[in-house]
């Protein structure tokens, strides 16, 4: 017999979630003692392992309860086909379709390491105690970093897939974290975005403070207007002059990225239109964005490049050629910033564009109708046609 907090470490399942299988009458203990403890035999580790593998295949809880309670679920046949799924979803869980197949031979097995997230949640905890300073200054405080990781264990399944489909495995994915957390480089980059930000918010610059307080004097102005253009090319100048992330030979792609804070992040949004006025934060994004200071980086120039016709065959010879470029203009940047993106990033990010709805909506938009399918579609291709 194994206590809720055993079955726990073993599976990487949190004690929450075993709490409320319990609840919903989906994995009973197979024993509560007269304190109140839940314990648990191989027979319900089982059972945990049969939900385990119907969890990666994305069906949700309540349908699981539905299948495994049936009186015509047929366990032996319902593994038959979870194999054929797994296979074709997740081609890199070789550990998970081993287990399946000893499984299906009958014999018994307890391992769920294919599962575990141990390491991922180690990294990050190694990380506050051996940089508190930084955590702090990447997340604001301890609190909000902690708060970061109990948002990640809500959703460890998701960071799970998404990882293992883009690192290859948790062990991965948990070195290259490690290995982005600790990067000076973009510490470095972060610190400077912090600064820029907190000193345009708290009028720590002094000419910045004038400037912006004179753009959003009129929010009915036309965004393009010379007077306006005037004073954001101003803004523009004085940005790059002042401070050392925009001084870099990346500098213009890093102020393209920081003018679109002000279009894209809602945690921004609120307090600069809490600053200025209700909608002042699209108005400075794009009042800047139209300055001939702010110059459109490489890799969205060749995004547009790339649906620039969504009627070609995303598997052509032009288009592969865009694709490639892309890659390349990825693979420069990341190396700036010494970030790995893991073994298959490309095949990882051709699956939001064509699964994810956030992205397809905002890439539509963005390209047009399609785009995102298309931009997902020629990603898919380079990425299964150019293995490493």
């Amino acid at each position: 017999m194994r206590t809720v907090k055993q079955v726990s470490d073993l599976t990487g399942i949190s004690v929450r979630a075993l709490h409320y299988y319990d609840e919903i009458g989906l994995l009973k203990p197979s024993e509560i003692t007269d304190s109140g403890y839940r314990l648990y035999d191989d027979e319900a580790l089982k059972t945990l392992q049969q939900i385990l593998f119907f969890k990666e295949l994305d069906i949700p809880l309540k349908e699981v309860k539905d299948i495994m309670l049936s009186p015509y679920f047929d366990k032996m046949q319902a593994l038959k086909n979870q194999k054929k799924l797994l296979v074709l979803k997740r081609k890199r869980l070789n550990g998970l379709i081993e287990l399946i197949n000893k499984t299906l031979k009958g014999e018994s097995t307890m391992n769920f390491k294919e599962f575990d997230m141990s390491e991922y949640y180690d990294v990050l905890e190694e990380f506050k105690t051996e940089h508190e300073d930084k955590a702090i200054k990447m997340y604001g405080s301890i609190d909000k970093y902690n708060e970061f990781i109990e948002k990640c264990k809500s959703k460890e399944d998701e960071i799970a897939k998404a990882a293992i489909k883009q690192y290859g495995s948790i062990k991965r994915y948990a070195k290259a974290v490690k290995n982005n957390l600790n990067n000076s480089a973009t510490l470095s980059l972060a610190e400077q975005y912090d600064k820029f930000k907190k000193d345009c918010i708290e009028d720590k610059h002094p000419k910045l403070k004038e400037l912006f307080k004179k753009l959003t004097a009129d929010l009915s102005e036309n965004p393009s207007s010379n007077e306006i253009q005037e004073i954001a090319e101003e803004i523009v100048n004085t940005a790059k002059k002042d401070y050392e992330a925009f001084k870099s030979d990346r500098g213009d792609d890093y102020w393209y990225y920081a003018v679109n804070i002000y279009l894209v992040y809602p945690e921004w949004i609120e307090e600069v239109d809490k600053k200025y006025g209700s909608g002042a934060s699209k108005f400075i994004g794009e009042a800047l964005k139209k300055c001939p200071g702010t110059k459109l980086p490489k890799i969205e120039e060749l995004y547009i490049k790339l649906t620039s016709d969504l009627s070609e065959d995303y598997y052509s010879r032009e288009v592969q050629e865009i694709v490639r470029e892309i890659a390349n203009e990825r693979k420069k940047q990341n190396q700036d910033l010494k970030v790995d993106d893991g073994e298959n990033y490309w095949g990882y990010t051709a699956d939001l564009y064509l699964s994810n709805t956030t992205y397809i909506k905002v890439i539509d938009e963005k390209y047009g109708n399609g785009a995102s399918k298309f931009i997902g579609e020629a990603l898919k291709f380079y990425s299964e046609n150019n293995k490493s």
